[in-house]
């Protein structure tokens, strides 16, 4: 039997997370009960990889899927006038942070005897899915954008899933595979509460990482605010056990293209505000409805950060930037390092504080992308 239980955003049910489920039966999203709290005494310190926090997830026997997902590097690197951290989700097994989730949702799914298995995605994600569904035997299907960078489609399809490319835009792919629903188990990482449980083994490599301290800001490159979701989560089980006194700044990074959080947020509301969205190179973020609005807007304003909508142009200085500080990451990521920028410049974050950016994805998933941004020539 599985140790967690799942409480319903909508109705308040609460019920054990025993039985496969991506949502409650009067249609509203889990979430997972609050974890019992997590003390470096517990660390699995032989393990380099986010099972080293195994003692902290609400999963009641071994893994039996793991591609080593985790324990990715902390860079110090100079931005401006400004020592800042940069946690490099972009080295996880299939190049995004993605694999976090992932990998405790597959294992949970696995212990509640799931089958046949589909996702909707704009790209990292299905990748993700896919190739763990293909390390532990388990059929899957993946709804995509047919605007969808070409290497994460090939990603997807070199892992012997079934690729539906889906016209139109990112919530037209979100329909698709909530109509196939009936067909075989939706398992959606913006819906199902095992995958925050994965992200937020994100929060206790940072703190160990930094010694056992929390940084004053974490930056996020946020769509649907899984990684702000378990950052919360882990900072809250930290602080729960007396390891921590205090939690960080949390920033939600936007395309202003996208931007739903942005929208809320400058409405001052806890519910989805109506927006115009626009194409933007950050598809990765392009969440045009994102299901767990609520609880983000929460977790920002508890945490005293907000929310940070970049526009179009800012993207690819700040991702040639990190490029010349040997970080390739695709445009998705290079969002958090435009709001550094902006945030470090109003003086928001100082220069003598502990900063992180979260980098949640390889350049290698978009390189056509950034040799346009970029204006380079492969040829030459």
């Amino acid at each position: 039997m599985t140790v967690a239980n799942y409480e319903c955003s909508a109705c308040g049910r609460s019920s054990p997370a025993d039985l496969p489920q991506w949502r409650c039966d009067c249609g509203g999203h889990l979430n997972l009960a609050p974890g019992r709290g997590f003390e470096r005494g517990a660390i699995a310190a032989q393990d380099a990889s986010l099972w080293r926090y195994a003692a902290a997830l609400a999963l009641s026997v071994p893994r039996r899927v793991s591609l080593g997902e985790g324990w990715t590097p902390l860079v110090l690197r100079r931005w401006q006038a400004a020592e800042v951290h940069f946690k490099l989700e972009s080295q996880m097994p299939t190049g995004s942070f993605k694999d976090r989730g992932t990998a405790v949702m597959i294992n949970h799914l696995l212990e509640v005897g799931i089958g046949p298995i589909h996702e909707d995605s704009s790209g990292n994600a299905g990748a993700s899915l896919a190739t763990y569904a293909a390390a532990a035997g388990l059929p899957c299907r993946i709804y995509v954008p047919a605007a969808a960078p070409r290497g994460k489609l090939v990603q997807i399809a070199a892992t012997g899933a079934d690729l539906r490319p889906i016209p139109g835009t990112r919530q037209d792919v979100a329909e698709a595979a909530l109509a196939a629903a009936g067909e075989s188990f939706y398992a959606s990482h913006n819906w199902q509460p095992f995958f925050i449980e994965g992200t937020k083994t994100l929060a206790f490599e940072l703190w160990e990482q930094l010694g056992f301290r929390v940084p004053d800001n974490i930056l996020v490159p946020t769509g649907y605010g899984s990684n702000i979701l378990g950052l919360e989560r882990g900072f809250a089980e930290l602080e729960k056990s007396g390891e921590i006194a205090a939690r960080p700044r949390l920033f939600a990074v936007q395309a202003a293209n996208c931007a739903a959080f942005a929208a809320a947020w400058a409405a001052g509301e806890d519910r989805f505000v109506p927006f115009r969205a626009k194409p933007t190179v950050a598809d990765g973020i392009a969440a045009p409805k994102p299901v767990r609005i609520a609880e983000v807007l929460r977790a920002l304003r508890l945490s005293k950060g907000s929310v940070v909508a970049v526009a179009e142009e800012e993207i690819a200085p700040a991702l040639a930037a990190l490029g010349w500080l040997g970080l390739f990451v695709e445009p998705t990521a290079a969002t958090a390092a435009a709001a550094l920028t902006r945030l470090l410049a109003d003086g928001t974050i100082g220069a003598g504080q502990t900063t992180v950016v979260i980098l949640t994805g390889s350049g290698l998933k978009a390189v056509e992308r950034i040799a346009e941004l970029l204006g380079i020539d492969g040829a030459q």
